[in-house]
């Protein structure tokens, strides 16, 4: 493929380029601070041009948080998959994987984190019960990782230590500006160390 067509096939649709703005404008400025005209005028189209893609913005506020709940537990068990295609590689390896992804996450997708703490009960019933379920799958594909690198770690035990790494990957957005963070490659390593040292911490002495 040439670069011409890979940058192609890269390049962001309308679709999710309105998503982005519209995660960025909501977490800044609170979901009902925003109005439909301004997040088309940051993806140079009109307010109304945006009900060609979304019924309106509870339409976006949903398929955002439904959306990264989504992609994270499917992130969490392609890693699985393929450490079991592979043969099962050591629990420890697969750990660092899920740490990985959660990550990046954590540093790329900061305006979701901001909009799943502020927004979340703004989702009807139907959408927040199924952000709950979703997320509640994502833990438990790592708790079966974790216990079977710590086998002497009780299920409740290995899931309360797996939401307080969630809480503290998660805290991303209350750090800093991201310019003012000491580098992404130098903040990753950091939270995976501490992500880490939790999880030792966690088991039974």
């Amino acid at each position: 493929m040439s670069t011409h067509a890979a940058a192609r096939v890269a390049a962001p649709t309308r679709r999710e380029q309105i998503l982005r703005e519209a995660a960025r404008l909501f977490a800044e400025r609170g979901f009902h601070g925003v109005g439909v005209d301004e997040i088309g005028a940051a993806v140079g189209i009109s307010g109304p041009g945006l009900y060609r893609h979304f019924p309106g913005k509870d339409a976006m506020l949903a398929e955002l948080l439904v959306g990264i709940s989504e992609r994270l537990l499917e992130g969490g068990r392609m890693r699985v998959s393929e450490d079991a295609a592979r043969g099962g590689g050591s629990p420890e390896e697969l750990l660092d994987a899920l740490i990985e992804g959660h990550i990046d996450f954590a540093l790329d997708d900061r305006p979701l984190i901001t909009l799943h703490d502020r927004e979340l009960d703004r989702l009807r019933d139907t959408d927040r019960k199924r952000v709950r379920r979703l997320q509640r799958e994502y833990v438990e594909v790592w708790v079966g990782v974790v216990r079977a690198l710590y086998p002497a770690l009780a299920e409740n035990r290995a899931r309360v230590t797996v939401h307080a790494v969630f809480g503290l990957l998660n805290s991303t957005p209350h750090l800093a500006r991201p310019e003012a963070l000491p580098g992404r490659a130098v903040t990753a390593a950091l939270l995976h160390r501490l992500a880490r040292g939790a999880f030792a911490a966690a088991e039974p002495s």
